[in-house]
């Protein structure tokens, strides 16, 4: 009973002695109990005293405990991981050199056993070096086991690691340690992403630069997901913050694509028939390169509106205040008192009749264009309104119905202000500027009178043109998603009708 007790005690012992590193205590103990070290697999700690010591970067004990036992090495504790696994974790690199020589005497290639084995997240020691970024560990770690950099973690492969947990320096370490080959740098994880993948997704710019700077990666840029996307195409699907502009600029310098960009092959050179039917297929590929540019403009169309929340309440608290301003404060100002039965001339004509505090004046004078002015300006005002009631009660932006109520609605408060600043610019620029006379513009200083005001008359009729010509093209790229959904829908329902006729047996 006193044995058990003593023996008890000494493991005790044992193990505060390994958490303080204390080599003389491990000396005494041994010499004690000759057998300890061989009783510590039958205690009910999950870990080996070796475990604590290299998790604590203990190298002496490390080294008396292996030179008693090496088979501590070969341990593992509860999670599956052996004390090499918490030395690499933890950067202790003496201590992993230490356990790396542990099995050079048991018939096996230094350190090729401990290099592979797995823990219970199927990482190896390489692994979790590589998530820490532990530089010497990870050279140590290849040299003894050049095969353990092909050790995939589910689906990714250490390079992966390096980039996900954002270590430049260790990626450049595995990648300088390829010895040329290219399927290591070219590995993928389980979607298909390659490194540079994964580094556009997390915009790890001085990972992409480095990445895109290697020539055996350069080269393979344009490789694909498993969904069909390069690296750019990826971007494409991210935020557009302020690092998305300068990776894009980036990638296009390195070469890289859209994976619907097409590979236009050099026209071939022959007969002009041959060279008719090159030009015509080349035109057919330019045409269809734009219909899939469209078209995936459209189909990514479908998120914007929700990612660009915070910036559509913007644009339309700001739409809305200016169409409050020009209501309340119209061009030309108010009336400041009553004038009954009076008479007031008018630059366009001579009005008789009673005028009211507070209304405006150019209503007067001109009753139609003041009509359009406020009529506009009034649907600018409530189409702001309704998005922006929509957008506060948090109405699903992602749907179909609502996307499309809310680039009309905001088409149509940015048309109809763009309306109500024309209409006010006219009604308040005076006739008189007409007679304005520049005779400073000769070199004698002599000039006829020149009709200034008919001049510049064509500067905003041409920027209207041009604001109507965008309009119109937003209203027709708009309309072509309906249309296509309706052609779609009309196309799946064509041969059900027709099936329906055929089984009919009143038209048989």
């Amino acid at each position: 009973m006193d044995r058990g007790q003593d023996e008890t005690a000494n493991m005790a012992e044992l193990y505060v002695a390994s958490r303080n590193g204390c080599v003389s205590t491990l000396t005494t103990l041994i010499q004690r109990d000759p057998h300890i070290l061989d009783r510590v697999s039958l205690t009910s700690f999950s870990e080996t005293p070796l475990h604590i010591a290299a998790l604590l970067g203990h190298l002496e004990f490390s080294e008396v405990l292996l030179s008693k036992k090496p088979k501590l090495a070969e341990e593992v504790d509860s999670r599956g991981r052996t004390p090499l696994h918490l030395a690499s974790a933890e950067g202790y690199t003496d201590v992993v050199k230490v356990l790396l020589q542990a099995n050079a005497g048991v018939g096996l290639t230094r350190g090729q056993y401990f290099c592979l084995v797995r823990d219970q997240d199927e990482r190896i020691a390489l692994h979790l070096a590589a998530m820490r970024g532990r530089i010497e560990i990870i050279k140590m770690l290849i040299s003894a086991q050049p095969e353990s950099i092909w050790v995939n973690l589910n689906g990714d492969s250490v390079l992966h690691l390096c980039v996900r947990f954002n270590h430049l320096d260790a990626l450049r370490v595995l990648v300088e340690s390829d010895n040329g080959e290219e399927l290591f740098l070219s590995s993928k994880d389980h979607h298909g992403n390659s490194i540079l993948h994964l580094a556009v997704v997390l915009k790890q710019m001085k990972s992409i630069k480095y990445l895109l700077s290697v020539p055996k990666i350069r080269r393979g840029a344009n490789v694909k997901n498993k969904i069909g996307y390069t690296a750019l195409d990826v971007l494409e699907e991210c935020p557009r913050e302020f690092e998305w502009f300068e990776i894009k600029d980036i990638l296009k310098e390195a070469g890289v694509t859209r994976s619907m960009d097409p590979s236009l092959p050099p026209a071939p050179s022959g007969t002009g028939v041959d060279e008719a039917q090159s030009a015509g297929s080349w035109f057919r590929r330019l045409w269809k390169c734009v219909c899939l540019s469209l078209g995936k403009s459209l189909k990514h169309q479908r998120n914007w509106i929700e990612e660009e929340r915070g910036v559509l309440m913007l644009v339309a608290t700001v739409i809305a205040t200016m169409a409050f301003q020009v209501g309340v404060s119209p061009p030309g100002g108010v009336w400041q008192e009553h004038k009954y039965n009076s008479t007031v001339n008018f630059s366009c004509c001579e009005r008789y009749t009673d005028f009211e505090a507070g209304t405006a004046v150019l209503a007067y004078c001109y009753p139609g264009l003041y009509l359009v002015l406020i009529s506009t300006n009034s649907i600018s005002l409530f189409a702001s309104l309704c998005v922006i009631l929509l957008v506060t009660c948090g109405f699903p932006l992602t749907s179909r119905l609502f996307r499309w109520f809310f680039t009309l609605a905001m088409t149509t408060a940015v048309v109809c202000m763009t309306i109500t600043y024309t209409l006010a610019m006219f009604l308040i620029n005076p006739s008189h500027l007409s007679d304005y006379v520049t005779p400073y513009l000769t070199p004698v200083g002599v000039m006829d009178k020149v009709h200034l005001f008919d001049k510049l008359s064509l500067l905003p009729l041409t920027l209207v043109g041009i604001w109507m010509g965008v309009v119109v093209l937003v209203g027709v790229i708009h309309m072509i998603r309906p249309l296509s959904w309706a052609v779609k829908k009309w196309r799946n329902f064509k041969p059900k009708l027709t099936r329906g006729l055929a089984e009919d047996p009143a038209n048989v």
